[in-house]
């Protein structure tokens, strides 16, 4: 493990606090039913129309689930499994088992039979939530091969009756609420009774990392890890009652966790859940959330719907767009001149005509037009993308953190940011760059180790409380925090020139016609990549031109596509130095799949299962 250096820290910003004192989420969710029971806190969107339930009704169900979790034998530090997409009853059952003292943790719903049972097992859950009778069919298959495993409670009924589902240990919600309800008929303060024997340092919840290089960790967080990312985003993004958030990334995620379950209860926010993964765009455009957190491939997305979109349109609204975005990207460069990032007074008519011509429509078309504070964290972005939104009025910066810092470590000021840069330390959190120039964090946000690993927690976090992050970055203008990339994927060619191979990647997929490209070039004698195309983009170019194709492998072997990617690639060298420049790259005949073991759930790029897998491809480019 790294060791810390005690120069070029830098300043630490002004300390704040949300209140003294270290209070659970469903200790949190009693205040609000007592304080505002009627106010709306979550919108479920079913069948196109969006359902309101205000703190009292969250509050009264949460209440009967753990007391109906209580009545299946679910007790203090026991864990419970969640296998959802994002919807109330995910909440209701993390609180419900919380509430109790038991240890949530939450399963990628895209994930395979054999990953659930791998957590089950690695965690020792007794009970698991199953979402539809797709999630329930995982969970009968692993049933018997898991011993800790009592109870699967399932939330919607369809499809989940007959004698497949007969196993007297599988339970509806219904019936999970109606012995929720009995138990709290007998025993009102059932539930309630359990929540103040919690402690600040008690565990909460479990969230698996993503596992590109081995299998995944149960990382531990604690109530007061939970509590110190409510008061970063309470007094330094200033996050109040009034802010909305699209709950759209997977629960499991402690991103998504933060940004809608703790600022939901810490900070007051309301939670509007998207319908599916398939409707978020249009849910965006229907929610139009405050607050908004998206990972790169996200925000890559969206570039690449409104660049596709434009394509498609007139050539008066083409124009259109070419002159009035050059107009935003003229304004964002003197905007971010300045410090704070304002318009000057005579700039801010051009704006306005730039807004009326073109980032209204934009800012509707995306869902984007009241987003306040936007983030961007989970791997590194191009600046290129970052400084799109900002050329059209969006204010999406770039943060920094990770699984075992509850996903709270740096970020950029909304008014003074620098791109390129994650930006500075939040208030109470302590960074600091190891000799090799491995990120170091510190404070209460950092997490009490991995579940049952003992050795492996012990070589994350040192004696001091140091968490070794496995990122490497620099200290640039203003105690700015730039990452370099991850340890382990450090590029070193046969000349002993240190690459990034992220940064290079990051270049390439700001094209649209990009979705992801993994840089090849360790102890070689030239940088050299794998690309996979974006489907939808190549399709629509594809077709716009006549070429005719069926599949996506059809495509990608077309020599038009490849003459495409061709001037993409070139375009990235443009930008980069000669030694980073990527001399050849092969398109993959085939998209990457999680299915395949190639994707984490969180859809990161398992570098060593690609080179293993396309080593043909690798060594065709340096045979040539």
């Amino acid at each position: 493990m790294s060791t810390a250096t005690d120069t070029e820290a830098p300043p630490a910003r002004p300390a704040g606090g949300l209140e003294t004192g270290v209070p659970t989420l469903p200790q949190l969710l009693v205040r609000w039913e007592r304080a505002a029971p009627g106010t709306v806190a979550l919108r479920e969107k079913t069948l196109g129309r969006w359902k309101e339930i205000t703190y009292g009704e969250w509050a009264r169900t949460t209440r009967m689930v753990g007391a109906g979790l209580a009545a299946l034998g679910l007790q203090r530090e026991d864990r419970l499994g969640i296998l959802s997409e994002n919807r109330p009853e995910w909440f209701h059952a993390c609180l419900g088992a919380q509430g109790l003292g038991a240890i949530a943790f939450g399963v990628y719903p895209t994930n395979a039979a054999a990953e659930l049972a791998y957590q089950v097992e690695d965690s020792g859950a007794r009970v698991l939530v199953a979402e539809d009778q797709e999630q329930l069919d995982k969970a009968v298959e692993i049933l018997d091969r898991c011993p800790s495993l009592e109870h699967v409670i399932v939330v919607e009924r369809k499809g989940t009756v007959g004698p497949a589902y007969a196993d007297p240990r599988i339970v509806h919600w219904d019936e999970l609420l109606r012995r929720g309800e009995e138990a709290l008929g007998a025993d009102p303060q059932r539930w309630d009774r359990e929540l103040d024997r919690a402690g600040p340092d008690d565990p909460a919840v479990i969230i698996y990392t993503s596992g590109t290089t081995g299998p995944p960790k149960g990382a531990v967080l604690t109530w007061r890890n939970i509590v110190a990312a409510i008061r970063i985003h309470a007094c330094y993004f200033g996050v109040t009652p009034s802010d909305e958030v699209l709950s759209y990334l997977p629960l499991c995620h402690v991103a998504e966790q933060v940004m809608s379950l703790y600022d939901g209860l810490g900070c007051g926010v309301k939670v509007n859940f998207a319908e599916s993964v398939d409707t978020v765009n249009e849910d965006l455009r229907e929610v139009r959330p405050t607050l908004f957190f998206a990972v790169p491939r996200v925000s890559e997305k969206i570039l690449a719907n409104v660049e596709m979109k434009v394509a498609d349109s007139s050539w008066f609204k083409r124009a259109n767009y070419r002159v009035w975005r050059r107009v935003g990207e003229w304004l964002a460069r003197r905007r971010l001149a300045r410090r704070p990032h304002r318009l000057a007074w005579y700039e801010q008519p051009v704006y306005l005509l730039a807004w009326l011509f073109l980032f209204r429509s934009l800012q509707a078309h995306t869902g984007l037009s009241r987003v306040r504070i936007g983030l961007s964290a989970g791997a590194p972005i191009a600046p290129e993308v970052l400084f799109f939104f900002r050329a059209m009025g969006v204010p999406i910066t770039e943060a920094y953190g990770q699984t075992e810092c509850t996903g709270m470590a740096t970020a950029n000021d909304v008014d003074d940011f620098v791109l390129g840069t994650v930006g500075a330390p939040f208030p109470g959190v302590e960074v600091r760059l190891a000799e090799d120039g491995e990120i170091l964090v510190r404070g209460d946000n950092v997490f009490a180790g991995y579940w049952c690993r003992p050795e492996a927690t012990a070589e994350t976090v040192d004696a001091d409380g140091w968490l070794a992050t496995g990122d490497v970055g620099e200290w640039v203008a203003d105690g700015r925090l730039k990452i370099t990339d991850r340890k382990k994927d450090i590029i070193i060619t046969s000349g002993g020139k240190n690459l990034s191979p992220s940064e290079i990647e990051n270049k390439l997929k700001v094209s649209p016609f990009v979705k992801e490209a993994v840089v090849i070039g360790d102890r070689r004698k030239f940088v050299s990549a794998l690309i996979q195309i974006e489907l939808d983009t190549v399709s629509d170019w594809a077709k716009r031109r006549g070429l005719l194709f069926t599949t996506y492998r059809d495509l990608a072997e077309k020599p038009e596509v490849h003459e495409l990617i061709e001037g993409v690639v070139r375009a990235a060298n443009d930008e980069m130095a000669r030694v980073e420049q990527v001399k050849a790259f092969r398109i993959l005949p085939r998209e990457l799949d999680q299915d395949d073991g190639e994707l984490t759930a969180t859809q990161k790029v398992k570098r060593r299962i690609i080179a293993e897998r396309y080593e043909d491809l690798i060594e065709e480019m340096y045979g040539a």
